[in-house]
């Protein structure tokens, strides 16, 4: 395991590619300067470890630019006691910036090779708050539900049925929806009223492979 601090580069990422962007919460920043994003990418990208896009991690899969990783932590607005339910560990990388800020992180990843590397490189830097699972994560993980917060990190064709049900009251879901080359970024929250749906972005994630899907024809907007 890489052991250079990259201190330096994490510091540059956070002024020039999330605060310029709006990213403000305070938490979210320090846990991007506490979580040492080289450990998650392969060796030979450790020079762009810290560039503003995303990177390939094997298995057709990506760790996704540091913006979006901030942004969709931001916009799930956590108060630091929740449960949060991961689709899609991938690297590990934003599962640790969830560890960083939350109660308890259940992340589920369908890939058996990703899952292990992530849950190693996650146990090297201490994590205990992190519960992991190999399987269809369209479907969730309902045994530990309700959660607080949902994440999504690849691209759903609409929003999986099992989630909205394995959310808390006044939980939130962000997630990527659509397909082809660009999708659009959602946060859902789920009010006494239903599930109302906010964009947030345009974005381009790996595509979400799953076997539930939902509607979204009921969903209100914000």
């Amino acid at each position: 395991m890489q052991k250079e601090d990259y201190v330096s580069e994490r510091e540059e990422m956070i002024k020039q590619q999330l605060i310029p962007r709006g990213i403000h919460d305070r938490q979210v920043l320090e846990a991007f300067r506490r979580v040492p994003r080289h450990y998650f990418v392969n060796p030979g990208h450790l020079h762009l470890a810290y560039a503003d896009h995303p990177l390939a991690i094997g298995e057709e899969q990506t760790i996704s630019q540091p913006y979006i990783v901030a942004l969709m932590t931001q916009a799930l607005e956590f108060r630091g006691d929740e449960k949060v339910l991961e689709i899609g560990t991938g690297s590990g990388y934003q599962t640790a910036i969830l560890a960083e800020l939350v109660g308890h992180v259940y992340t589920v990843e369908r890939l058996p090779s990703l899952a292990a590397s992530a849950q190693k490189v996650l146990a090297a830097l201490g994590y205990n708050n992190i519960s992991f699972k190999t399987g269809d994560g369209s479907k969730g993980w309902p045994e530990h539900q309700p959660f607080g917060a949902i994440i999504v990190t690849a691209a759903a064709g609409s929003l999986p049925a099992a989630l909205p049900a394995q959310l808390a009251p006044g939980g939130r879901l962000v997630i990527p929806e659509g397909e082809g080359w660009q999708q659009d970024l959602y946060i859902y929250t789920n009010t006494a009223g239903g599930l109302q749906r906010r964009h947030l972005c345009s974005c381009r994630f790996v595509p979400l492979i799953e076997e539930n899907f939902g509607t979204q024809e009921n969903f209100g907007t914000q």
